[in-house]
């Protein structure tokens, strides 16, 4: 992947320069008006829980002496340092202390701790009543696909696709600056600057512009969660995807799911973020490229794809307002992906 990207916080942006202004993708916002819950103001409180895998008290304090530094209160939840072989408790404990913090007035934001495995386990037994009425940033990625997926399915509620606590540096003067930007960009989220991110360009990209909600996360969690109650709906919105630890034969599996379940027909963009992908077996080849894989499924299509997003699990992975209103650029001299 070329890491060599640019990050930038505008007030506003200008049209990014390249673009063929014959190659326009103009989409309705999905009929249900998004939800944006209150951006935090200093001496909120942020709480941290564990409703997937196990991460220990130790591995949670970069995260809480940072947010403290940003003027924020930080509560750690009860799953955090417990252990339930690999998650972070029971699922009574995970879903138990999630529930409360959803529940609690007084807490602004949740971040969870780490990813792995764990929350389609519980998603079911939540109860969003009291979230739906008031709702608060929901912050994580890679297995929160999740709840980021359930929430805007079920609520249309905005949520922060973002590192998590496992992903801050223990000493944050030794942090490079791609660590130091991304974690930054949690910040920026949730206080509510606008931000531009770009990404330079790839010979595969498909120019255009597109405008609509942003939705999205781990490929893999989205494809199980078709035909469920979480599953995601992504007519007229900007769709990103990324995914980690995957052979490129089950990548271009989980791209047919997408086709054939209708997510990439009607899509006002399609972002690709960082893709990990497993070595084939020898003799075993599967002979294409991600960007082959996803090209071959959006041909027919005319909405505009770029590759080589900075979000995913990679150092590069920036904050992204999922289930808010974005416009997504891509020309001749890159992409560029703004918030509303």
């Amino acid at each position: 992947m070329n890491r060599k990207f640019f990050i930038s916080s505008l007030l506003s942006a200008g049209t990014l320069i390249g673009i063929d202004s014959r190659v326009i993708f103009s989409a309705e916002l999905s009929v249900r008006k998004h939800k944006i819950p209150p951006y935090l103001q200093k001496g909120d409180v942020i709480g941290i829980t564990s409703p997937a895998g196990y991460i220990s008290i130790e591995d949670v304090q970069p995260a809480v002496q940072l947010m403290e530094s940003w003027g924020f209160k930080v509560v750690v939840g009860s799953t955090v340092g417990k252990k339930d072989f690999v998650f972070g408790g029971t699922d009574e404990e995970r879903k138990g202390d999630l529930q409360a913090m959803l529940d609690n007035p007084d807490i602004k934001a949740i971040m969870c701790a780490r990813g792995g495995y764990g929350l389609v386990r519980i998603i079911d037994n939540i109860d969003f009543s009291h979230f739906r009425k008031h709702p608060k940033w929901i912050i994580g990625f890679s297995d929160i696909t999740v709840l980021h997926c359930h929430i805007q399915r079920n609520f249309g509620i905005a949520t922060l696709h973002s590192k998590m606590c496992n992903s801050f540096p223990s000493l944050w003067t030794n942090a490079d600056p791609v660590q130091i930007s991304t974690i930054l960009s949690i910040r920026q989220a949730l206080t509510g600057e606008d931000f531009k991110y770009t990404a330079p360009k790839v010979a595969m990209n498909r120019a255009g512009r597109g405008e609509g909600q942003l939705v999205g996360g781990n490929l893999s969690i989205i494809e199980t969660l078709a035909g469920t109650p979480s599953d995601l709906e992504t007519k007229g919105k900007i769709l990103f995807v990324e995914d980690t630890g995957e052979y490129l034969y089950s990548i271009d599996r989980m791209f047919w799911n997408l086709k054939r379940t209708g997510k990439l027909s009607a899509l006002a963009g399609l972002v690709i973020g960082g893709f990990k992908v497993k070595p084939d077996d020898p003799a075993e080849e599967f002979g294409k490229t991600v960007y082959d894989i996803v090209m071959e499924k959006v041909k027919e299509y005319d909405y505009p794809v770029c590759f080589d997003f900075p979000v995913g699990h990679q150092k590069n992975n920036f904050a992204l307002k999922s289930g808010a209103a974005h416009i997504l650029e891509v020309g001749a001299e890159g992409s560029a992906l703004r918030s509303l």
